[in-house]
């Protein structure tokens, strides 16, 4: 893959768009030795793998380079077979979790956490927004067959937003107050209880 560029680019993104390339050349060095027949029969010709990076640098753009790398150091290491590009994106996905629980145990800790919901200890401040934006008494009063494909979409959709670098922050838990309130004297309430009392014929 030549790293000429059929258009003009600022500096920043002309690094960026080499480094990518670079990224996706050591990837496809990494499957060769790695799967040496199997990427021969894959690309017979300089053309094939020339179309295949492409491909892939197109289908994975939205990933950073150390994801990229992280990723493909994981699928050598644990597959036997030359990856595919869904399995590549899969692995990206993997190495970009940024410590981002799965849908169904996000799902689960957002039907389960107490109110007030700011106060709550997230795993991930992900969960809060994705439970915030499904609604949380719609979360609460619907089975999990109606609720979860809600939340699962939010929170795929939030997700994508953390891996593109979105700083997500948490609402500031209600603070309990320094002191309580002013205490009633004990004659008022001695009077108070009279009145009630009263009221009450006791």
């Amino acid at each position: 893959m030549k790293k000429n560029s059929p258009t003009a680019a600022g500096p920043t993104e002309q690094a960026t768009t080499e480094q990518r390339i670079d990224a996706i050349n050591q990837i496809f060095a990494l499957f060769r030795r790695n799967y040496h027949n199997q990427f021969f029969k894959a690309f017979s010709n300089e053309t094939d793998v020339n179309a295949a990076k492409r491909l892939w640098m197109e289908s994975l753009r939205r990933f950073d380079t150390q994801t990229l790398l992280r990723a493909a150091r994981t699928v050598i290491e644990n597959n036997e077979f030359l990856p595919t590009l869904a399995t590549m994106v899969k692995a990206c996905e993997l190495a970009s979790q940024q410590g981002l629980p799965d849908a169904h145990s996000a799902y689960l800790e957002a039907c389960n956490a107490p109110s007030p919901k700011a106060a709550h200890q997230w795993s991930h401040p992900a969960v809060y927004h994705a439970g915030k934006a499904s609604d949380w008494y719609f979360l609460q009063t619907n089975a999990e067959s109606v609720a979860f494909p809600v939340f699962r979409q939010h929170y795929a959709a939030i997700c994508e937003q953390v891996r593109l670098g979105q700083d997500l922050a948490l609402p500031q838990a209600p603070a309990l107050p320094e002191k309580s309130a002013t205490p009633v004297d004990k004659a008022t309430a001695r009077t108070k209880m009279q009145d009630l009392r009263k009221s009450l014929e006791l």
